[in-house]
């Protein structure tokens, strides 16, 4: 049976890296897209020819559309997208807050995640794929003032509203809610905290369930 493929958006560290690891190790082909080209060419030379490096800025619909054309020529198809690339602020609240950080913060958390679902769903229609989208434990609670916690709802409930459209065509759409992970994303390290490959774990998981089963959303939470 042909390996199946997997897209990532973010995939140039953190969560987005790991789980490219991962889905090589369970037999998968990846295309890794970012902006940061020398780490997913890098990553695309440790994973070999099962990956394919794939520049590109995930708030750009028509980066992405040409990536995951470019992937499903290089492959013969796409059985998945995992839409992860995301970002945090640093001025929490509303009063603090920076609009313009917020800008870009919804640029990416809700229009790239937008983007990658529109590029992708013809691809997955065609292989009745899975969409994976990486949410988080502050999309699920209220966190006062919040506005990295509202663009985290927004994925949760788009989400659902995916899984509800696939099912009609056979395909399905997991999110991911991790708590907090020891990433790039955050300044300092969190060596305490969860790791990205708990994370790629719990994508794979998904990805490999039976076909009757779409598991909807894996909370993943430190255990301290």
């Amino acid at each position: 049976m042909a390996a199946k493929t997997l897209f990532i958006t973010g995939a140039s560290s953190g969560i987005g890296a790991e789980t490219a690891r991962a889905a090589v190790a369970a037999g998968w082909n990846v295309g890794l897209f970012a902006r940061s080209e020398d780490k997913i060419a890098d990553l695309a030379k440790e994973l070999g020819d099962k990956a394919l490096a794939l520049p590109g800025d995930a708030t750009k619909l028509e980066d992405q559309e040409a990536a995951l054309d470019k992937l499903a020529k290089t492959f013969g198809s796409v059985d998945a997208a995992f839409a992860n690339a995301g970002t945090g602020l640093s001025a929490a609240g509303t009063e603090a807050g920076d609009p313009e950080e917020w800008r870009k913060m919804v640029e990416i958390n809700i229009l790239g995640v937008l983007w990658t679902t529109k590029s992708a769903m013809p691809h997955l229609k065609a292989s009745k794929g899975h969409l994976v989208l990486t949410g988080s434990a502050a999309g699920r609670v209220h966190i006062k003032g919040s506005v990295y916690g509202a663009s985290k709802w927004f994925v949760h409930g788009y989400g659902g509203n995916l899984a509800e459209e696939m099912r009609e065509f056979g395909g399905r759409c997991t999110v991911v809610a991790p708590g907090m992970v020891d990433t790039p994303f955050f300044d300092e390290a969190k060596p305490d905290k969860l790791k990205p490959q708990d994370i790629a774990d719990s994508v794979v998981f998904a990805l490999n369930a039976d076909k009757r089963a779409n598991v909807q959303e894996i909370f993943v939470m430190p255990n301290n």
